[in-house]
């Protein structure tokens, strides 16, 4: 009798909450100029920067300096964003990229994998990293500023719903993954 109410409960229903997409070139200037330039066309968004927490000498990265970019995409972009992703890793995803909250994260070696993206030798090829949150509805409880709550222990999405529920919605295959 419980599964039934699972399964026709709203509020156990599983979303993706938001995808953030990543770049770091480890530099400013032109090749942060590229990967701002290569992010937009990606995702359609304006992407922000990012910049160093520290010093490090050996690589000429001073502290403060912007040596990233990222955006963050929710709703229906952050959905087709994903499927374009899932194309460009081969729909297949390790299992042990899934945290113990349910969300996942993967990279992706060259953006020019993505499907509709052409080459273009003025930005050259760069690499970025995807995170994805899942979550149910009534998730951010606890972080409104009035009537705030906590996040109920069956609210929460553990790795194993969150794995059959990528692989029901995008058809990604879920397993180890050789690397």
């Amino acid at each position: 009798m419980s599964t039934e109410i699972v399964e026709t409960n709203p509020m156990r229903a599983l979303r993706i909450g938001k995808v953030v997409v990543n770049m770091g070139v480890g530099a400013s200037g032109d090749p942060l100029d590229h990967a701002q330039t290569i992010m937009e066309q990606l995702t359609g968004q304006k992407p922000c920067q990012r910049l160093a927490k520290q010093t490090i000498r050996g690589f000429n990265i001073r502290k403060r300096e912007p040596i990233a970019c990222m955006v963050t995409l929710r709703g229906e972009k952050a959905e087709t964003f994903l499927n374009k992703a899932f194309q460009a890793i081969g729909k297949k995803i390790n299992s042990r990229s899934f945290d113990k909250w349910g969300n996942f994260a993967f990279g992706i070696k060259e953006h020019i994998d993505i499907p509709g993206t052409r080459y273009d030798p003025n930005l050259g090829i760069t690499g970025m990293d995807v995170i994805v949150t899942v979550e149910r509805p009534g998730y951010h409880i606890d972080e409104k500023k009035h009537a705030r709550g906590k996040i109920g222990r069956n609210q929460k999405v553990t790795p194993d719903e969150s794995r059959e529920y990528i692989a029901k919605k995008f058809g990604i295959e879920v397993g180890v993954a050789n690397e």
